[in-house]
């Protein structure tokens, strides 16, 4: 509640100082679309420029480009985008509300999870500064038997997710007997995927028209681009390349402010590395963009890293730095 607090004061801060406005406001406003105002823009325009200057200014193997929204469609076939860009979606019969199965489990996942940090800091409090954090966790009964439950639920949600096994991720709901925020019954449909990508048609004629699609993602710009840059800039492996851009996804479930639009801003870079070394690199990179954050000043207690369930159908690896 008290989150739920603070977000609507932001939300009201930015506003009423021009931070951030809905977009079509005169006209009721589109859902999940946002304008970025005086302060806002110029705001944006500080942070990119931080960005692109660590990210790409200060390193002599990584250079930027900019790439067009519209790509050739095949691009996205190729990529697996037309068929496996998907959330696994599911109705609320009561509340007629629409959820992402996979958030509602990693919802149920932290909630357990708090009560682990609970348990943390009543032994915390009562052994003060005696207090032994790693072999508390390692041998409170509480804490083994919470940790004992994520694991089973994760890897579950994992294998059922990997599998595109819908009917399994619906069971898993029911079996962990999730219930509705808004409604508070576990009266759930079945688990449906939706294809997030917005198309549109190109050409004069409706008939003779092709599809077409408008970026989910700006890494696919910088794959198609990789031999270009590559031979223009006569890189060497490992290098990479950056740009900031704009992405659109058809979000079913657009919600909390601007943290999950269907138009965004997207800084990306792809580091390009031999075979077998992508695991160190992907190592190197998670602690240079935690130190990155960290710099920013707001507190090193307030990020942690979150591994993904779920991933992205090309990702071998993943993960979030959350800011608290």
């Amino acid at each position: 509640m008290q989150k739920e607090d603070n977000l609507k004061d932001v939300i009201s801060h930015a506003k009423e100082y021009g931070f951030v406005f809905p977009s079509s406001e005169i006209y009721d406003g589109l859902s999940a679309t946002y304008d970025y105002g005086q302060l806002g823009s110029e705001l944006k325009n500080n942070i990119k420029a931080y960005w692109w200057k660590s990210m790409v200014q200060m390193h002599e193997n990584i250079v930027g480009i900019d790439s067009a929204i519209f790509m050739h469609p095949t691009t996205w076939k190729a990529s697996g985008h037309v068929d496996a860009f998907n959330d696994p979606l599911i109705d609320n019969k009561d509340s007629k509300k629409r959820y992402r199965a996979d958030v509602l489990l990693e919802e149920h996942i932290e909630k357990i999870r708090q009560k682990i940090d609970k348990e943390v800091e009543k032994g915390r409090k009562r052994f003060g500064d005696s207090f032994d954090a790693e072999q508390f966790v390692a041998t409170n009964p509480n804490v083994l038997r919470n940790a004992e439950k994520i694991k089973e639920i994760e890897d579950r949600m994992r294998e059922t997710l990997a599998n595109n096994d819908l009917d399994g991720v619906h069971q898993l709901i029911v079996d962990l007997e999730i219930t509705c925020p808004i409604s508070g019954t576990k009266n759930w449909t079945e688990v449906r995927q939706f294809n997030l990508m917005f198309s549109t048609e190109l050409g004069s004629v409706a008939g003779d028209a092709a599809t077409i699609y408008l970026r989910p993602e700006t890494a696919q710009g910088i794959f198609v681009n990789f031999l270009n840059v590559q031979k223009s800039g006569r890189m060497k492996i490992p290098f990479g390349i950056a740009q900031i851009g704009k992405a659109f996804r058809n979000e079913i479930v657009a919600r909390q402010f601007i943290f999950r639009m269907r138009e965004f801003e997207q800084m990306e870079m792809q580091f390009f590395v031999r075979p077998g070394e992508e695991m160190k690199w992907y190592e190197y990179w998670k602690e240079a963009r935690m130190q990155w954050h960290a710099q920013l000043g707001l507190g090193d207690e307030n990020y942690r890293f979150h591994d993904h369930i779920k991933l992205a159908h090309y990702a071998n690896a993943a993960c979030d730095i959350e800011f608290n």
